[in-house]
């Protein structure tokens, strides 16, 4: 059984940063993509970042430049860093990992989602 614990979130005033975490836990044999995705009530839930097994990292245009994502493998996890936070990046962030539990089963799986709220 895989899991996913995220943390990190919190409320920020505009401007500020803040840092989410999510460790993958459980039967892993590899793990292969590692993301971060958020969704706002009555909206899709969207891309964030996206970083390989090897490193190679993509953000969605508004988050670029302000977003850093990485990865630690030895640990399983996958870090946002979020700086310039900006009111409308107030949502729900949700940890995502593309993994094998064995040689020959692949899935993707979610974390509970950690709630963002940038306010003054």
């Amino acid at each position: 059984q895989v899991q996913l614990v995220e943390s990190g979130g919190g409320l920020v005033q505009p401007g500020g940063s803040l840092r989410l975490s999510c460790a993958v836990s459980g039967s892993i044999f590899s793990i292969n993509a590692m993301g971060w995705y958020r969704q706002t009530p009555g909206k899709q839930r969207e891309l964030v970042a996206t970083i390989t097994s090897g490193s190679s990292t993509d953000y969605a245009d508004s988050m670029k430049g302000r977003f850093t994502i990485s990865r630690d493998n030895a640990k399983n996890t996958v870090n946002l860093q979020m700086n310039s936070l900006k009111p409308e990046d107030t949502a729900v962030y949700y940890c995502n990992v593309d993994l094998y539990v064995t040689k020959w089963s692949r899935g993707r799986y979610w974390g509970q989602g950690t709630q963002v709220t940038v306010s003054s």
